[in-house]
């Protein structure tokens, strides 16, 4: 039962650090029913979660089926601090009206994937306000600067001349020291994590704390560009609140080859499971397109249900299949004629004109379902359908 637990706990994981703890917190729960906790931390920087969150989720919901309680901590003081990892820049401090929102926010998204009783969701302000500027200190004592500037980004930052501000040093120390508050036996965190999660280690010692936490590095996902990790700021993501049409569309959008890293870091199908269905598909026997819908399927069923899912799936095919207009398209007016880049951001389809030009030069733009190259095409009076890519539509009528 344990080797079997250990791996799928394995799975998809990029590190673990102290592997033989987490063995011994296994066997006493499967001997014992003895619980233990997992702890992994978010900053409330964004209101949404995305499907590369959620590779972290799915991992401490697995740890909840072998025993763990999971300690959701919502950096709500860290957060205003702001993590420094991979910036090359000071980051703007957050006001406490938006950590709060966008807190409650992580706090309502989370238990589409955590099982709700197996959860404590805790806000770090509660422990590190009462550490007062006497705790604080004795924290400072616990690292020294000359370990700080190991760590590889504030090391860039340092040899470029880069300014690094004082609180930046505080939030690895910080995040640490959650671990010491909880008392965590394990933490979790993406492999960009690395030096902060080590930190929570490092402090249960200098603590006293009588445990040592193990550490459980997760990859980060790729986002739909299947180059850069899945990030809002750029672009390249799927997020859990987004509508059942649009996230089944984006799933679909992704290469085969993708579809592989998201069916093993993301579907609930067993390793054998993933495995049978990728030789299928090497062998011609199902062609990959079906089963990149069934992982849309369950991806979508996951965040919404089965019945959105199955519309979902009918409304991708109409469109995309049968060549079809989509059920529910977003209708706009405007008084007199538009020029069509501009349309094209007045409906929402693009971000800007100069994108909107850019897009009708490459051949993805649309009207009434025709093609169009003429940048500089002004729309007279009419109803048309304009159409971005696969996946956005409009209807705007011109008085």
């Amino acid at each position: 039962m344990i080797d079997s637990a250990l791996k799928e706990i394995r799975r998809g994981v990029s590190e673990i650090i102290d592997e033989e703890r987490i063995t011994k917190l296994l066997k006493n729960y499967f001997e014992n029913k003895e619980g233990y906790f997992v702890k992994a931390g978010f900053d409330p920087t964004a209101p949404d979660l995305h499907l590369g969150h959620t590779v972290l989720l799915q991992k401490m919901a697995l740890f909840q089926k072998y025993g763990a309680t999971v300690q959701f901590i919502i950096g709500d003081f860290t957060g205003m601090i702001g993590d420094p990892t991979g910036k090359s820049e000071t980051r703007k401090k957050l006001d406490r009206d938006t950590v709060i929102k966008n807190a409650k926010s992580y706090e309502e998204q989370v238990f589409k994937i955590l099982d709700p009783k197996k959860t404590q969701i805790l806000f770090n302000s509660s422990w590190i306000n009462k550490l007062g500027s006497a705790g604080m200190l004795e924290l400072t004592t616990t690292f020294n600067v000359a370990r700080m500037l190991e760590r590889e980004d504030f090391e860039k930052r340092y040899k470029a001349n880069a300014p690094i501000s004082i609180s930046e040093f505080l939030y690895p120390l910080l995040q640490g020291y959650d671990s010491v508050a909880i008392k965590s036996d394990i933490e979790m965190g993406g492999t960009d994590q690395k030096f902060n999660l080590l930190m929570g280690r490092h402090l249960q010692r200098a603590y006293n704390v009588g445990k040592e936490q193990a550490v459980v590095m997760m990859p980060l996902l790729e986002g739909l560009d299947g180059v850069n990790k899945m990030s809002k700021s750029l672009g390249n993501y799927i997020g859990v609140t987004d509508n059942p049409n649009d996230m089944f569309g984006k799933i679909l959008s992704i290469s085969d080859d993708l579809m592989w890293r998201y069916y093993e870091l993301l579907s609930s199908l067993s390793i054998e499971q993933i495995s049978s269905l990728k030789q299928k598909v090497n062998d011609g026997i199902l062609h990959p397109k079906i089963a990149k819908e069934n992982l849309a399927l369950e991806i979508v069923e996951r965040f919404h249900n089965r019945d959105l899912a199955q519309v979902a799936k009918t409304e991708f095919d109409k469109v995309h299949s049968k060549n079809q207009l989509p059920t529910d398209i977003a209708k706009y007016q405007v008084e007199s004629s538009i020029w069509i880049a501009q349309a094209l951001v007045d409906c929402k389809l693009e971000p800007s004109t100069s994108q909107a030009r850019r897009d009708i030069k490459q051949n993805a733009v649309s009207i009434n379902q025709v093609k169009i190259k003429d940048v500089q095409m002004q729309l007279e009076a009419g109803d048309y359908i304009l159409q971005v890519g696969k996946r956005k539509f409009a209807k705007i009528k011109v008085i």
